[in-house]
């Protein structure tokens, strides 16, 4: 009786054991970032949404990084050492205690291939529901040189061919293998021990346990998928394809939700971009992880996001940088020039041009002039700035924290303000001019004679 993949249960088993030393990189190859997450979470996340019930994780020896992020990610992920570097399957097979709790079905992935989708796997699991034992994931490549062919006989799958064991005949054969692949939970360890050390090397090959299977009289089926999901990551030229596949989908997600993108190939969105609708966002955007933008605002050009909120109709640059903390209340304003940092700007409340503000409360309707800085940090501790409702600062003020300014109050152009100010109050902090007529002439004659004999 046949059975959808939502009925039942599955493990999925994420190889991420691969250096990947043609990335020229010290950092292992599924903990480089696309769209500002880790290849490896991009793929546990897939798995996730794709109805995985548990996830287990091989990785290479001593590759602790790997797996702390795989946990970050995924607390109740298991996570195992392949000791030996011996093959997929043999990297499979390190997963074997969790292969071998009563699962349905055993999805097989790989931690650099950040491109597949949950409903790619979704249906890579279906035909097990329907007398499948293994289903292989396939593509029909452009150019398939250098991949493996899926050899097929009516509609099953008997053999998975390397391009240099194929016959002239097999290599015309467009359909190749994508690596991904489904098992049954029943006859997962049984087909996976089965496959023997049959190359020079002694390596185990996930791959035989297309042969395996059918020699065992077992059915074998085929999922198709397009190419650029089954791409993995070797090299950094195949990093930013990868990257620029990802931000394609982020953008089209993005326009088809409500946002409108003047120059949708000049701005790059992470992950987790949230935009609402009537968002306006101009060229040369970036929005790195953790920003949400509700509707009407609009994001003017060569800005850049990260951990910030953005309310309802705000208005945000051009040039302008939110960092990790802003909070922009509806209706308010960070114009061209201005930082925001940990900080929340009220309602209505104004940062128009060449203005920092970090760790910092200013209320509705507040307006801060050019200039203005909320000096937060005295070489060792940051401090905290409270500006009230309706405050206005003039330009070039410096306020130095802690310090608060109550509601209502004035600060003079030009003040550096180092103590509180009271509610509706008119602050001044700064020397009185001297003006000296007729002084300019002497003091221009003294200093350029001071240059000539220099």
């Amino acid at each position: 009786m046949s059975s959808s993949a939502a009925d039942r249960s599955c493990l999925t088993v994420v190889l991420a054991a691969g250096e990947g030393t043609r990335m020229r990189s010290d950092l292992p190859k599924v903990l480089h970032r696309a769209a500002g997450r880790t290849l490896i979470a991009h793929v546990l996340a897939a798995a996730n949404e794709a109805g995985s019930g548990a996830l287990a994780v091989v990785v290479g020896p001593g590759r602790e990084d790997v797996a702390d992020e795989a946990r970050r990610f995924a607390p109740e992920a298991k996570v195992f050492v392949q000791g030996e570097r011996r093959g997929t399957a043999h990297a499979v097979l390190a997963a074997r205690e969790a292969i071998g709790t009563e699962f349905d079905d055993v999805l097989v992935v790989y931690g650099d291939t950040p491109l597949v989708r949950p409903e790619t796997l979704k249906r890579l699991r279906a035909p097990l529901g329907h007398g499948a034992s293994v289903v292989v994931l396939g593509f029909e490549a452009r150019d398939p040189t250098g991949y493996g062919r899926l050899i097929s006989r009516g509609d099953n799958v008997v053999a998975i061919r390397e391009e240099k064991d194929a016959s002239d005949e097999e290599r015309a054969i467009r359909l190749s293998n994508g690596g991904l692949m489904a098992i049954s939970g029943a006859m997962a360890l049984e087909l996976l021990e089965k496959i023997g050390d049959r190359n020079a090397k002694g390596e185990f090959y996930l791959t035989d346990v297309v042969e395996v299977a059918v020699m065992s009289g077992l059915a074998v089926a085929v999922e198709a998928a397009p190419e650029d999901e089954v791409q993995g990551v070797n090299t950094r030229a195949q990093l930013a394809e990868v990257e620029a596949a990802l931000q394609r989908r982020l953008r089209a997600a993005a326009m088809e939700a409500g946002a409108t993108l003047v120059a949708p190939e000049t701005v790059f969105f992470s992950h987790d971009t949230r935009l609402g609708r009537d968002v306006i966002v101009e060229p040369n955007v970036f929005f790195g992880p953790g920003v949400t933008v509700a509707d009407r605002a609009v994001i003017h050009a060569f800005s850049h996001l990260e951990g910030a909120s953005v309310g309802e109709g705000v208005s945000i640059g051009p040039f302008a940088r939110l960092r990790p903390g802003a909070k922009m209340a509806a209706g308010s304003k960070a114009g061209n020039f201005v930082e925001v940092k940990n900080a929340e700007i009220g309602e209505g409340a104004k940062l128009n041009h060449l203005t920092y503000v970090g760790d910092a409360s200013v209320g509705a309707r507040a307006n801060l002039g050019a200039g203005t800085v909320t000096c937060n940090y005295d070489g060792y501790s940051k401090h905290r700035t409270t500006i009230g409702a309706d405050v206005f600062v003039g330009v070039n003020s410096a306020l130095v924290a802690p310090v608060t300014i109550g509601e209502g109050s004035y600060v003079a152009t030009g003040s550096v303000l180092t103590e509180d100010v009271p509610a509706d109050s008119l602050a001044l902090a700064r020397a009185r001019q001297v003006t000296k007529p007729g002084r300019a002439a002497q003091l221009k004659a003294r200093l350029k004679a001071k240059k000539e004999r220099a």
